[in-house]
C-alpha cells in the first residue's frame, strides 16, 4: 500500500476514513476495509483486518438523509465495542482484567461464538442506556426538581439545557483525569493527526503527522456535542411542564436528533467555510479534553492502521 502514498500527495482533500482510539491501539475504517493495529507490551504491532460491507448496500433506505445518521451511529457503536474488546485481548491479563459476573455467566451458558455476540450486544445496550440516561433523562429530571423548588416558567428549557451541557462537559473532564484513559486520549490524538496528514496530501510519516493538529471537525466528540446542543434548542421551545412527558419526548425525538446531528457533522467534515467552522468550534474545543498529544510510537500505530484501509482506487474514499 505504500506505493499509493504518492498518488494522494498531489492535493488536499476530505477523506471518509475515520477511526477510534483503543487500548494501546487504533481502529481505522475505510470504504472497503477496517483495520485494528495495537502495540503489545514487547513493542511489536499486531493487526486485524476485516473486509466491510456498508449496511446501506444491503438496505438502501438506511443511506437516506436523517436515517443514515442513526444507522451509522449504531453500526459504529457495535464495531467500536468489538474493536475495543479485541484490543484488550492483546494486553496482559493483569491489564485486560477479569471478566465480570455477567460475562462469566454468558460464557458458561452459551457457545463461544454466541457468547461473544451476546457480550458485545450487552455492552452496546449498556453504553447507549448510560448515554441516554446521563445526557438526556437526568438533566430533564434535575430541571424538573429545580422547577418545583424555584418555578422556572419559560426558562425551564434553558435551565435543562445548561444542566445537560454541564453534565456532558463534566463527564468528559472526569474521564480525562483517569490515568488509563489519558493513554486512550493520546491514541485519539494520533488518529486525528494521521488522518489530517493523509488529507493534506503529505507522505505518511511520523515526522509529518507530528506537525498536524489533534483537533478534527469530524470527530465523535463533536458529534455528541452537536446532539446535545440541538436537543437544547429543540426543548427550549417545548412548553410541557410534566417531567415524565418531557423525558418521553426526549426518547421519542432522540433518533431524529441523532440524524440531524449526523448531517451537520457531514457538512463540517466536507466543507471548510465560516458556517462549518462555527459549528465545529465547540466540538473541537472539547477535544482538548478527549485528545492528547501522542508520542511517536502512537503516531506509528495510527499511520499503519490508516495505510491498511486506504482504497486501491484513488478517490474512492473522498468524503
Amino acid at each position: 500500500m505504500s506505493n499509493n502514498n504518492s498518488e494522494y500527495s498531489a492535493c488536499s482533500f476530505k477523506t471518509s476514513i475515520g477511526g477510534q482510539a483503543l487500548i494501546e491501539g487504533i481502529m481505522m475504517r475505510g470504504p472497503e476495509k477496517q483495520a485494528i493495529v495495537c502495540r503489545k507490551p514487547d513493542g511489536t504491532l499486531v493487526t486485524k483486518i476485516d473486509t466491510i460491507r456498508l449496511v446501506k448496500e444491503r438496505y438502501p433506505i438506511l443511506g437516506w438523509p436523517l436515517i443514515r445518521g442513526v444507522a451509522t451511529f449504531l453500526s459504529s457503536m457495535i464495531m467500536g465495542v468489538q474493536a475495543l474488546s479485541w484490543s484488550a485481548e492483546q494486553q496482559p491479563e493483569e491489564i485486560e482484567g477479569e471478566p465480570d459476573k455477567l460475562d462469566k455467566w454468558i460464557e458458561e451458558h452459551f457457545s463461544q461464538e454466541t457468547a461473544g455476540k451476546l457480550i458485545i450486544g450487552v455492552a452496546v445496550v449498556l453504553g447507549i442506556g448510560l448515554s441516554v440516561g446521563l445526557f438526556a433523562l437526568l438533566p430533564t429530571l434535575l430541571a424538573g426538581l429545580l422547577n418545583k423548588a424555584l418555578p422556572l416558567g419559560v426558562f425551564r428549557g434553558l435551565a435543562e439545557g445548561l444542566i445537560r451541557i454541564c453534565i456532558f462537559i463534566g463527564y468528559l473532564w472526569a474521564c480525562s483525569q483517569l490515568k488509563d484513559i489519558k493513554r486512550v486520549w493520546q491514541y485519539h490524538g494520533a488518529e486525528h493527526k494521521s488522518i489530517y496528514c493523509y488529507e493534506h496530501g503529505k507522505e505518511l510519516t511520523v515526522e509529518n503527522a507530528r506537525e498536524e493538529s489533534r483537533l478534527h471537525p469530524r470527530c465523535g466528540t463533536s458529534f455528541l456535542f452537536i446532539v446535545v446542543f440541538i436537543s437544547v434548542l429543540v426543548f427550549s421551545f417545548i412548553r410541557t411542564e410534566n417531567t415524565l412527558a418531557r423525558m418521553g419526548l426526549h426518547l421519542a425525538l432522540l433518533p431524529l436528533l441523532v440524524g440531524v446531528s449526523y448531517e451537520f457533522i457531514k457538512l463540517a467534515g466536507r466543507y471548510d467555510n465560516a458556517f462549518t467552522r462555527a459549528i465545529s468550534a465547540p466540538g473541537k474545543a472539547l477535544q482538548h479534553l478527549t485528545t492528547a498529544e501522542p508520542d511517536d510510537s502512537m503516531l506509528e500505530v495510527g499511520l499503519e492502521a490508516l495505510k491498511l484501509v486506504m482504497p486501491e482506487e484513488k478517490g474512492k474514499d473522498i468524503w
